[in-house]
């Protein structure tokens, strides 16, 4: 049986980018219903990426009706929160390993009107989700180890999604159930039949053909063995 809503949605991910062309990257994938931006501050992952002024930037360039998706893959991120929202982010998200104050991130996420997410890395336990499962908007499971582009997706990733789902049906949740790390036209298929509703893409989408081309490469993929 596919739990997933219908059509999947794709959310591609500006880390993979050019960023001396970011306005015209973000219009080549203006047909996304999301755009993914993830945020690293050297200490919760081993990298450094983009804040503020990117994602204000990214906001300007993307069409008003695409939906500001925010990673925020940093310490503590309910210091930022704010900050994040103000500069234009639709949704916020945040991980369980880099807050003691999760549901508290979840709330202020929401005072702040935007939509909640939360996120779980491939090393830890599913159960950490449970406490907020029923209070969020976006569940993420990362595919890969965050902090890099480019990674290969990880198998076992497939067994937990199906778990998710499984959660977020018992509850009857509407919760976006969302994929990140070496989604591609490969394995977006499987992703879709397991549960997942929206899949983050980077360098599958920003890549060597062009990131409009890679976005319908992808449709393309969600559209074949469809029960």
């Amino acid at each position: 049986m596919l739990h997933y809503p219908v059509p999947v949605k794709l959310a591609p991910s500006i880390l993979a980018c050019d960023f001396t062309r970011l306005g015209e990257e973000i219009e080549a994938v203006a047909a996304a219903e999301y755009l993914h931006v993830d945020v690293m501050d050297g200490l919760f992952v081993p990298n450094i990426s983009f804040g503020l002024p990117i994602l204000a930037a990214a906001k300007r360039a993307a069409p008003p009706e695409q939906l500001i998706d925010v990673h925020l893959m940093i310490e503590r991120p309910e210091r930022y929160l704010a900050d994040f929202a103000e500069a234009g982010a639709d949704s916020l998200t945040v991980h369980v390993e880099a807050t003691p104050h999760l549901h508290r991130a979840v709330q202020m996420t929401k005072a702040l009107g935007k939509r909640s997410g939360v996120v779980v890395n491939p090393g830890t336990a599913l159960e950490t989700l449970r406490p907020v499962l029923g209070d969020v908007d976006l569940i993420l499971i990362m595919s890969v180890n965050p902090g890099f582009g480019g990674q290969q997706f990880l198998p076992e990733t497939l067994g937990r999604v199906r778990t998710v789902r499984d959660w977020l049906d018992e509850i009857g949740s509407v919760a976006e159930l969302q994929v990140d790390g070496g989604v591609s036209a490969s394995n977006a298929g499987a992703l879709r039949d397991a549960g997942a509703s929206v899949l983050v893409a980077g360098s599958s989408v920003f890549g060597a053909g062009g990131a409009a081309a890679g976005l319908a490469q992808l449709r393309a993929a969600l559209t074949q063995g469809r029960a």
